[in-house]
């Protein structure tokens, strides 16, 4: 009987994305400028939030975790994907297969917690805002915050530990440019139904926990509106969510695209995942500086501090 919990394959293959071999190097290059877009995007609304005491709100406490969770979700596939495309080395290690799953589980998790989060709290600003600066105090802020770092590190540590137990014995080519858990578990000689089963379950529980949250929110925020309806309520619930909707549709969208597009991976798959993890993280700062006036003051007020500086 072949051990269950050992895996006689060291290292896989990432097929990476189907582009033909004279194009390598325009896509590299168009793929490394969105990374480094997206991570001095995101970067850049950290150091904002960070500089401006006006963006120490929960609104933007929130919005600065998102940004570096957006950073580190790109970094934990992106930058192999580039190397990749460079080298033409294809071979990722199985300890780095796993834990490259396991941060990029933490990390899109992590994602739609956080945007169920800000929901939560544009709920708050728009239906309580008599009570926002009560109910939305610092220790339910950072309590809201762990609780999604918790949630997202148990449920990938979940994922992986039932993900280790298997064998991976023949084929080891993964038709994509991450360690997807999908293509891990197609890959697997063992068996794989209480893997499926608890992505089925726990998984699609997490996923539509955030989304209904998000979704409860702004049906409450909708029906809050629809009472009282006028010009300049319409135009403080657009500016107050605008920037958030935009991102959760974006956000849900790309990810609606990756796992309910077929029921095999795909060029349309891999295509989908690059929007969700490499153009998605990259637009999220644009929506946000583009559609928020806070944003944009802090930005002039620092690019006029280095003017000042450089006189």
């Amino acid at each position: 009987m072949r051990p269950e919990n050992q895996s006689s394959v060291s290292e896989f293959l990432l097929l990476g994305l189907p582009i033909p071999p004279g194009q390598q190097g325009v896509f590299f290059t168009l793929f490394l400028g969105m990374y480094l877009t997206t991570v001095l995007g995101n970067l850049l609304i950290i150091l904002l939030i960070r500089l401006d005491s006006r963006l120490h709100t929960p609104m933007y406490f929130f919005l600065s975790h998102l940004a570096f969770s957006d950073i580190s979700l790109s970094s934990v596939t992106v930058p192999k994907m580039l190397m990749n495309m460079q080298t033409r080395q294809q071979s990722i290690s199985y300890v780095g297969c796993i834990s490259q799953m396991y941060f990029f589980m933490l990390f899109s998790t992590l994602d739609s917690f956080l945007l169920a989060v800000m929901a939560y709290d544009r709920y708050v600003a728009i239906c309580q805002p008599l009570h926002y600066t009560t109910i939305m105090r610092e220790g339910l802020c950072v309590m809201l915050v762990a609780g999604s770092w918790i949630l997202s590190c148990g449920q990938s540590l979940l994922y992986t530990l039932l993900l280790v137990r298997l064998s991976f014995c023949a084929d080891n080519a993964i038709i994509h440019f991450f360690c997807d858990i999908a293509a891990l578990l197609k890959l697997s000689c063992s068996d794989t139904s209480l893997n499926e089963l608890v992505i089925f379950t726990e998984g699609a529980m997490i996923l539509f926990l955030s989304f209904g949250i998000i979704l409860c929110s702004y049906i409450r925020i909708g029906t809050t509106i629809l009472r009282a309806p006028s010009t300049k309520r319409l135009f403080k619930a657009f500016s107050t969510c605008g920037s958030h909707l935009s991102v959760v549709f974006l956000y849900y969208g790309t990810l609606a695209g990756v796992y309910f597009s077929s029921s095999s991976w795909g060029s349309k798959d891999i295509i989908a995942s690059v929007m969700y993890m490499v153009v998605t993280p990259m637009l999220n700062p644009f929506i946000y500086s583009l559609r928020n006036r806070d944003i944009k003051q802090a930005l002039e007020m620092c690019v006029n501090r280095v003017k000042f500086f450089k006189q």
